[in-house]
């Protein structure tokens, strides 16, 4: 599918001529033009601006159907628990021996290296 085609038939199904869409998204006939004859490709911000002027959803832009296309069965994204740091491996078994250790650091020295941590992270 080339996008061009796709906005030309959403924009005459609509009604709209190419001076309407400019109205509504700001963008100038003449580019709109370029896109809808594969001159130019737009990027992507483009795209959501064109759909909000022909009142569809962007999805639409990229697929003939009526509803949204199934989802292929994607493996799930990890949840940020699971990309936190320490959470696993060898980077767990570190955070363990460390918190261990500041747990036997008296309580002056403690709050020295926490305030030496913070000028750090502040950099």
């Amino acid at each position: 599918m080339i996008i061009g085609d796709r906005l030309r038939a959403l924009r005459e199904e609509k009604k709209f001529s190419q001076g309407d869409i400019e109205k509504r998204t700001g963008l100038l006939r003449c580019y709109i033009s370029r896109v809808e004859n594969g001159h130019t490709v737009p990027a992507i911000e483009t795209l959501e601006k064109m759909a909000r002027a022909l009142e569809v959803p962007l999805y639409q832009l990229f697929y003939d159907g009526e509803e949204p296309p199934e989802l292929p069965n994607l493996p799930k994204r990890k949840s940020a628990d699971d990309i936190a740091w320490g959470s696993s491996g060898k980077d767990a078994r570190f955070l363990v021996k460390f918190r261990r250790l500041l747990g036997r650091v008296d309580e002056g020295d403690r709050k020295l290296l926490l305030h030496m941590a913070q000028k750090m992270a502040g950099r």
